[in-house]
Parts: C-alpha cells; structure tokens; sequence
C-alpha cells in the first residue's frame, strides 16, 4: 500500500473567495482521499477571518489536521516544506500582503517564511491572490452585502513578480484547484 502524500494548505487573512474554496477543498479531501493527506495551516489574520465568516467549526470539522500560526516558525511548516516533506504548499485564498512579503522575500509569517522555503526548494508553491489583477472587483461581506473594492497596480504588480518565480504557479479561482491536485496524482 502506498503511503499518501502530505499537502500543506495555507490560509491566509482574506475572506474573498474563502467559501468557494473550502468547498473546492473539500471536494479534493474526499476525491483523493487515498492519494494525499491534507494538512491545514491559517494565519493569525486567516483565524481571525475564518472567525469572521463562520467557518471555524467547518474547517475544523472537516479536516483532521490543522494549525493555526503562532510565530513565522511554529507550527514548524517552513522547515517540513524545506526537508521535501510535502507534495505542494497550496495558499488559497492569499491576501495581498501575503503576496507582496513573498514578492519581496519577506518571510516573518509562517506562511511566507514556508512559501519562501518551497521556492528554494523542490515543494511546488500555488498560490492563489485575492488581488489577482488591477480594477474593481465586488466581493461578499459575511452578511452577504457586496463590498467593491480596488485592486492598485502596485498589488497587481506584486502577482505579477511573484508568477515570474521560479517553482511558482499563480491562478486566480478556485476553480482551478482540482487541475493542481490532479497533475500530482
């Protein structure tokens, strides 16, 4: 019997296309099921947003492993990813923030600091920013109202920076995830 794969599922603080890809995730928890094992990690503002929309108790719930970040070491997540421990490192949603520290190679969270590890190493990094490109995108407040928000050229830039990276693949909806989870199979 073959041992399953772990993958690393970073969440970071953003509630844009959250509820999409939970779903989308756990659709790919029960389809591969006996090929990897899934393994969440949340940011402290990924907790909080997570809170934020009610989904805490589902996320928990529905997969067996998760972490949320305490420091940009602990859970140790960069270290794992860096020893090839893991298939992928998945950042799904990625706030723009998240984006730009890695654009910039900065490393002081613990997404940013495993996602960085990965590119250094032979872990494939996807990543999936909130702030895909430049213009006004409406997104839905936990309440269900819309909210219209900007995209500045300066976060589009920083996608685009990051797409240029070695060991990087960036998309723009979870959509597209299951093509991610089938090319490792």
């Amino acid at each position: 019997m073959n041992k399953k794969r772990k993958v690393a599922w970073g969440i970071t603080g953003s509630g844009e296309k959250i509820q999409e890809t939970l779903a989308i995730m756990q659709e790919m928890r029960d389809e591969y099921r006996k090929e990897f094992d899934i393994r969440v990690f949340i940011s402290k503002a990924g907790d909080q947003v997570l809170k934020y929309y009610n989904l805490s108790q589902t996320l928990e719930s529905q997969f067996d492993k998760t972490w949320t970040e305490i420091n940009a070491n602990a859970p140790f997540l960069a270290g794992q990813i860096q020893m090839g421990r893991y298939e992928f490192l998945l950042l799904a949603p990625a706030t723009s923030n998240t984006v730009a520290k890695i654009s910039l190679r900065i490393a002081d969270t613990l997404l940013t600091n495993a996602a960085i590890m990965g590119q250094k190493t032979t872990t494939p990094l996807y990543v999936m920013p909130t702030d895909f490109r430049e213009g006004t995108v409406v997104t839905k407040l936990p309440n269900g109202n819309d909210l219209e928000i900007k995209i500045t050229k300066e976060d589009a830039r920083h996608v685009e920076n990051l797409s240029q990276m070695e060991n990087t693949v960036v998309f723009e909806h979870p959509d597209e995830i299951p093509k991610i989870f089938a090319k490792h199979v």
